[in-house]
């Protein structure tokens, strides 16, 4: 009797820490940039505690998704692409989660001025932006409460290029859209001008104004930016240069002075490789550590953060893929996911908040051309 008590004391004692050991999962999206019947939106779950991935699906049928963006209320996912064979701004409602993940399209409105690059939705929910690569356009939408696009508010053409990085810049190429942390601007760099435009919001029309620009070093080719946790630094990264160029932001007048650009490889190591350009940038939410992507040298630099908002290069890691077009830090800013456009992969790394370090936890799965990563809730 007493030998049996003691068994059951230990099982409960047992399943007690297995319940609370149990890790928790999260939501990925993934927007992909395959041309063929693999084409759509794409899930898969990410387990919190030990950094593995479960297989990938896909879950939203559009073509040629590329760029996806979530709502904040983490209702709806918004997605650049193809409808009906024009290219449009789509609203997918997520009708399930977890690994019963769906999709369902709510409605598209066309951009007018071909495909775009990349989409975001401001901190309110009640309007987004799309930039247009070819056309060198931005444009802004209506958000309905129900999250619906109601309407295209706003198109406006960026004029010229600097013409400084042969045909690449012969022209204005717009390459992502963003809003300031107060919402009260709005945010495009251009690779093909060389500069971040820069807009005014207008929330209750839905709309932006034309407020002013930053320059980049000449021949740079911005292509993405983000701001620091604490508002006042900027980091913009240069897709041509492969380089990263920090600002000083004032939210006052919503203006960027420039202050450093440092590059994100050994310029030797890239003589090397015949294509080469960078593509994606993340601050830790720490605001001690800067990542960003290169191309061609398939690896994600890491720099750390001095207390003037300038950057030190403390890392530069192998993706264990090709191709990285697109990588994203889990809410947590443990686990950072490396999307392989041309392998087809998603990689998995852990990241160490104390010295900003990345290390592969071994984690790969094959998702069709994931170009785009981004988080739900924690389950």
């Amino acid at each position: 009797m007493i030998f049996y008590r003691i068994l059951l004391t230990l099982a409960v004692v047992f399943m007690a820490g297995s319940v609370s050991s149990v890790a928790q999962e999260i939501d990925v999206w993934l927007g992909t940039g395959s041309r063929g019947p693999e084409t759509g939106i794409y899930h898969c779950m990410l387990n919190t505690e030990t950094g593995k991935l479960g297989p990938s699906k896909r879950v939203g049928e559009i073509q040629r998704p590329g760029f996806v963006a979530m709502h904040p209320k983490g209702t709806h996912i918004y997605s650049v692409g193809t409808v009906a064979d024009v290219p449009s701004i789509a609203c997918f409602k997520i009708v399930a989660t977890g690994n019963k993940a769906k999709l369902e399209l709510v409605n598209s409105v066309p951009v007018g001025d071909g495909g775009s690059a990349h989409v975001s939705v401001d901190p309110t929910g009640n309007m987004l932006l799309s930039a247009q690569y070819g056309g060198g356009s931005v444009a802004a939408y209506e958000l309905a409460e129900s999250g619906r696009i109601l309407r295209q508010t706003t198109l406006i053409e960026h004029e010229g290029g600097s013409g400084v990085f042969g045909n690449r810049q012969d022209a204005s190429h717009a390459h992502w859209t963003g809003f300031s942390p107060d919402n009260r601007f709005a945010f495009v760099p251009d690779l093909g001008l060389d500069q971040v435009v820069i807009y005014k919001v207008d929330l209750d029309n839905a709309t932006i104004h034309p407020h002013g620009h930053a320059d980049v070093p000449p021949g740079s080719g911005p292509r993405h930016m983000k701001f620091h946790p604490n508002g006042k630094w900027i980091y913009v990264l240069n897709e041509l240069s492969l380089a990263v160029s920090v600002f000083d932001y004032d939210a006052k007048t919503g203006s960027m002075k420039i202050k450093q650009t440092i590059p994100t490889v050994d310029p030797e190591e890239l003589k090397l490789e015949k294509f080469k350009s960078c593509s994606e940038i993340r601050v830790h939410p720490n605001g001690q550590f800067v990542y960003a992507a290169n191309r061609g040298h398939d690896t994600i630099t890491a720099f750390s953060v001095g207390e003037d908002g300038a950057l030190e290069m403390i890392q530069n890691e192998h993706v264990r893929g090709s191709i990285p077009r697109n990588f994203s830090l889990d809410p947590s800013a443990r686990w950072l996911l490396v999307g392989g456009q041309a392998s087809n992969t998603l990689a998995c790394f852990e990241v160490n908040p104390e010295s900003g370090r990345m290390t592969y936890n071994q984690n790969v799965i094959n998702s069709p051309s994931p170009i785009c990563v981004v988080f739900g809730a924690d389950r």
